[in-house]
């Protein structure tokens, strides 16, 4: 099959062997599914636009870029995209007991191990490394929600999915507890087909949001969901997102977690994916009590790095602050507030947060001693 220079010179039999060699590839170097698509997105260019018409986009002003939405721009020559997803599902991932702990932290479940985007960017290259072993050297470039990827729909184009109501790409024998990479390249593979929605009158995603981020089907506010708010965003979160976010520091996966389809969804055996204990439903003052050096020995190599030192504190402030009544938990507050305070180093933003969390605890203290 070996041509040299170019992908242009193999027969259609040659590609479809290709596309065969490249699936079991995938699946020999840890991916659950390897599927290909066109650089045709169907209709989620539109359905973007119609989603960024409606500002639902909060902060994230950089998904307007107009490569998004055409692949061949974002890397030109590309004819076909090869995706890949990775289950990441823990095998005990204890989300509801953790989640019915307030004096817990929780953490999504993707971000309890190593960062995702080193581990499935390494195998992309592998990926690559191998079909040019194959067929000689041809254009290509790995993508690991790296760039401006609409990765959800090719994902979607080559059919490892459908979109679900809450914006997750759903698998029949998988659920959605995976993660998803892309190989852009110059091949003219034989495409897959997309799989048609099998969400139904089922919203069990859209009821369960705590914060009520999926404002219609297929539509999520992101400048609602606490995904975005505990992860992307480091300004003052709204008032009264604060008591729904509960004991979430990092991310939210409540509309997984009521999906039908999650049945299906199989643990992790990628042993850089299991749950470093620190993360995995830490006592809140524990973390409390971690300094900054502290902080990123901990978090050295995970997608918690998304976060900084103060946004960690922000974020661990309103769990603390949800908390039920807790005379250790009100103290740690209002030590850390004028040590901080002192050091010259309270922000306004963290001090809104500190004084709230500060205020429910006492307000909560106050009741447990009122007569009832």
């Amino acid at each position: 099959m070996r041509r040299i220079p170019g992908s242009n010179e193999l027969t259609p039999a040659e590609l479809d062997n290709l596309a065969a060699d490249i699936r079991r590839w995938g699946r020999e170097l840890g991916f659950q599914q390897v599927g290909i698509s066109d650089i045709d997105l169907g209709e989620h260019p539109a359905h973007l636009a119609r989603w960024l018409d409606a500002g639902h986009q909060a902060g994230m002003d950089w998904l307007a870029e107009p490569k998004r939405i055409d692949p061949a721009a974002l890397k030109p020559g590309t004819r076909r995209i090869i995706s890949v997803r990775m289950d990441y599902l823990p095998a005990d991932p204890r989300i509801h007991a953790i989640l019915a702990d307030d004096r817990r932290a929780y953490i999504a479940r993707y971000a309890l191990g190593r960062d995702y985007h080193k581990i499935i960017r390494k195998r992309l290259q592998h990926f690559a490394d191998r079909i040019e072993a194959a067929i000689g050297p041809f254009g290509y470039r790995a993508f690991v929600d790296s760039a401006p990827v609409m990765e959800k729909a090719v994902a979607s184009q080559a059919g490892l999915g459908w979109m679900g109501k809450h914006t997750v790409i759903l698998n029949r024998e998988a659920g959605s507890w995976f993660f998803l990479g892309e190989l852009f390249t110059d091949l003219p593979l034989p495409v897959d087909r997309p799989v048609s929605s099998h969400c139904g009158s089922c919203q069990a995603c859209i009821d369960i949001c705590p914060t009520r981020a999926i404002v219609a089907p297929y539509v999520l506010d992101a400048g609602k969901c606490i995904s975005y708010l505990t992860i992307e965003y480091r300004g003052v979160i709204p008032l009264e997102l604060r008591q729904p976010i509960g004991n979430r520091i990092f991310g939210c996966d409540d509309c997984q977690l009521v999906c039908p389809w999650n049945r299906y969804a199989r643990p992790s055996e990628e042993r850089d994916l299991l749950p470093r204990h620190a993360f995995d439903g830490p006592d809140l003052l524990s973390l409390w009590a971690w300094d900054e050096a502290t902080w990123l020995e901990q978090s050295a190599g995970m997608a918690l790095r998304r976060l900084n030192y103060p946004t960690w504190l922000r974020n661990l402030s309103i769990a603390m602050g949800n908390a039920s009544a807790n005379a250790q938990i009100l103290q740690a507050l209002q030590q850390r507030r004028q040590d901080l305070a002192e050091a010259g180093l309270l922000d306004d933003v963290l001090a809104e947060h500190l004084d709230w969390a500060i205020t429910e605890q006492q307000r909560k203290l106050h009741a447990e001693l009122s007569p009832r």
